[in-house]
């Protein structure tokens, strides 16, 4: 509808002819823009030179575009398009853009008149007005139908592919913006929102350049699908060699800070001792970390029992902070620098005491010789021996009013024995003497030494069986004492010195020689 106050009007088949108007007031345009295109004035209104527009309303090219209106479509005013915005009228677009329109409007003033009329239409043939009129409407109606259906079918026949392209993008562009994912990715504590393609954990660590390790956690679990929305986590470990309680071992965590680590290994904190701050942060190369949990100890000395809560090192400190003092050779039940345990009990051993020194003999050594100027059986000490002397020191103790057993300190060599060197009789003996073979030697010698072949007298002067003197025995031809020598030789000897003075050596004894 024009904004004019002039209707126009659309003749379709024998619409009749408008009525004549009159004449409209100067300075006005006659051609309006409507939905089917510009009115033209009938013949009946003059030619339509005669409704230009006054030169005071300015060119017709000034109605054309609203005043201070851009046309953002043009090259040059991209910036000026909201978002979204898509150019019809670029190429590619074509197959979007509506078919042209057919514009089907004719206006009755375009009807041939009847000849002899006046107006632009004489010399046309001659018929009744109305009828003529149906007749040319008809005809050009059917025309128009005609070239309309041709374009149609035209068109669609090239739309189609490009609707069909255009389908196929449009699906493409779906599934893609459907497998995008709008993922929150923590990496050490680090958050930052991102979009990935990726199906799983183990794709979308792979397209960030995340790397992990063994001790790493990662949450969820690798290989764990992804949707829009999840947040996946990362935590680094970090080596931690930790001394706990005098144990020593390595851990790993993913605590940024030692008081996190504790919590995370279990440690109990309170009353412990840290060789290092709890705030303390823990880099990736890790640290080293001493931990001594408070332990209970008991501590029993001079008849009392004390327990103390103690974060100690030693068992020497616990006693110190038991308000117990060490004097002396005071000592404890354990080693006093081994650590203390939590429900342990140590004693301390109250000792007393000193050292004693004690002297032993060594016995001499035996060495034996043979001299073949001896009778078989005769043996001769040829050097004495003497025994050696070594010191001994032990440690005398009382534990807490008790003596102990001494113990052995140290061994001190006073003097190395001397061994004793005995010649061997090799030559074998003689036969008898004849002058004394059949006497009672058995009865003498029972006499005179009781029949024993080493026996001395108590002055030490004579000595074996018959109790010769050695100056007696080596003028017989004897070695050595006579106690030393065999009864064999002995009594050999004996029978010699009856041969030379008879029974006289043996005043006492002698008659037994004759039963």
């Amino acid at each position: 509808m024009s904004n004019s106050q002039y209707q126009t009007f659309e003749t379709y088949g024998t619409e009749p002819a408008p009525e004549p108007r009159p004449d409209p007031p100067p300075g006005l345009r006659t051609a309006e823009t409507t939905a089917y295109g510009a009115y033209v004035a009938p013949a009946a209104y003059g030619t339509p030179a005669a409704y230009d527009i006054p030169a005071a309303y300015g060119t017709p090219a000034a109605y054309d575009t609203p005043t201070g209106y851009e046309d953002t479509t043009a090259p040059g005013h991209e910036a000026m398009r909201p978002p979204g915005y898509e150019d019809m009228t670029s190429p590619g677009y074509d197959a979007v853009r509506p078919p042209a329109y057919e514009d089907t409007y004719r206006p009755a003033y375009e009807v041939p008149e009847p000849a002899g009329t006046d107006g632009p239409w004489q010399g046309a043939p001659e018929m009744p007005a109305p009828a003529a009129r149906a007749q040319v409407s008809g005809r050009a109606a059917r025309r128009r139908r005609a070239r309309s259906a041709e374009r149609t079918d035209s068109t669609m026949r090239r739309l189609l592919p490009q609707a069909l392209v255009v389908a196929f993008l449009a699906g493409g562009t779906t599934a893609f913006v459907a497998k995008d994912k709008a993922i929150e990715l923590s990496v050490d504590g680090v958050p930052r929102t991102l979009h990935t393609f990726a199906d799983d954990v183990t794709e979308l660590l792979a397209e960030e350049g995340v790397r992990v390790g063994a001790h790493d956690v990662i949450a969820p679990a690798p290989g764990e699908a992804l949707a829009s929305g999840d947040e996946v986590a990362v935590r680094y470990g970090r080596p931690v060699r930790l001394t706990l309680d005098g144990r020593r071992r390595e851990v790993w965590t993913t605590a940024h800070t030692v008081e996190g680590a504790l919590r995370q290994l279990g440690v109990r904190a309170e009353g412990a001792y840290l060789s290092t701050s709890r705030s303390r942060r823990i880099g990736r190369e890790g640290l080293a970390l001493d931990v001594r949990t408070e332990r209970a100890v008991t501590v029993m000395a001079d008849g009392r029992a004390r327990t103390v809560r103690t974060n100690a090192a030693t068992v020497r400190e616990v006693v110190a902070q038991a308000g117990i003092t060490l004097r002396g050779q005071d000592t404890t039940s354990v080693i006093p620098e081994s650590f203390p345990r939590d429900g342990q009990t140590v004693t301390v051993l109250r000792i007393t005491g000193g050292k004693e020194v004690r002297e032993e003999s060594i016995p001499f050594a035996v060495e034996r010789t043979e001299d073949p100027g001896l009778f078989r059986g005769t043996e001769v000490v040829e050097r004495a021996g003497q025994p050696g002397l070594r010191r001994i020191t032990y440690s005398l103790r009382t534990v807490n009013g008790v003596r102990q057993k001494p113990r052995w300190i140290r061994t001190e060599l006073v003097r190395e024995p001397r061994p004793q060197v005995v010649k061997v009789g090799t030559k074998p003996l003689p036969s008898s003497v004849r002058e004394a073979d059949g006497l009672d030697w058995q009865g003498l010698a029972a006499c005179e030494s009781g029949g024993r072949p080493g026996a001395v007298d108590s002055s030490g002067t004579y000595g074996g069986l018959y109790q010769f003197d050695t100056q007696t025995w080596q003028s017989l031809g004897g070695k050595g004492r006579p106690q030393d020598a065999s009864a064999a030789e002995q009594t050999y000897r004996a029978k010699k010195l009856y041969a030379r003075r008879g029974a006289s050596p043996w005043p006492h004894c002698g008659g037994r020689l004759h039963g």
